[in-house]
């Protein structure tokens, strides 16, 4: 977590020290580019929580993530205003939580950690959003409402698990039992600067069974946070 710390706090930086500078400026209607295109960068940051988890499996700690990239804004009306967006990025995320994940063994086993001192997941992926974009956007405006919804499509290529519980420390990668291939639905709503994100992964992480009562382990992220656009 403390990478996404270092992160977390250069990003804010960035953003406070860029809206500090803002100006008003004089538009040249010379110049206007009446094929403009918006939001061609995002970064976002996020809380994430686990849906679908079977009894007795809770979060515990702050689970959070960042995700950053670019989408190719393509308009589709005269206006501008309607856009499908294609594109490419990376995402980190964590989560904590009491279900520890032993591939130690010839066969995985999944067991509910009842006293344990950190039990960490850490994903790491790349993606590729597909957006429907409305906005109300001009070629002179740099401030308009956006909603904007679609599919994100992922691969984790990189996964660590650490736990520690009693006198055991154990730390394992790129788990073989994680479902790589993630999918699932975004929406944005914002104005400006400032836009609420959410993301429901359609697919659980993993795909396997408590050791002690045989349900189905499940896991379905969802994360609920901030994206930031940038021209």
């Amino acid at each position: 977590m403390k990478t996404y710390l270092v992160l977390l706090l250069v990003f804010l930086g960035s953003i406070l020290s860029s809206t500090g500078q803002e100006v008003e400026a004089v538009i040249d209607t010379t110049s206007i580019d009446s094929l403009y295109r918006e939001d061609q960068f995002y970064a976002g940051l996020g809380f994430n929580l686990l849906l679908n988890r079977p009894k007795g499996i809770r979060q515990s700690g702050f689970s959070g993530g960042l995700n950053f990239g670019f989408i190719r804004d393509m308009p589709i009306n005269k206006r501008r205003n309607i856009a499908l967006g294609v594109g490419l990025g990376w995402s980190a995320n964590s989560y904590g939580f009491n279900l520890l994940i032993d591939e130690t063994q010839p066969n995985p086993v999944y067991t509910k950690l009842e006293r344990y001192k950190s039990n960490r997941l850490s994903l790491y992926l790349i993606e590729m959003p597909l957006e429907f974009r409305w906005r109300t956007s001009t070629p002179t405006s740099y401030k308009f409402w956006r909603i904007y919804g679609g599919l994100r499509v992922g691969y984790i290529h990189y996964s660590k698990i650490k736990s520690e519980y009693e006198d055991i420390r154990l730390a394992q990668y790129n788990l073989d039992e994680l479902e790589r291939l993630r999918y699932g639905l975004t929406f944005t709503f914002g104005y400006n600067t400032f836009n609420f994100t959410v993301y429901y992964s359609l697919n659980s992480l993993f795909d396997g069974t408590l050791q002690d009562t045989n349900a189905p382990v499940g896991l379905n992220p969802i994360k609920v946070g901030l994206t930031f656009y940038i021209l």
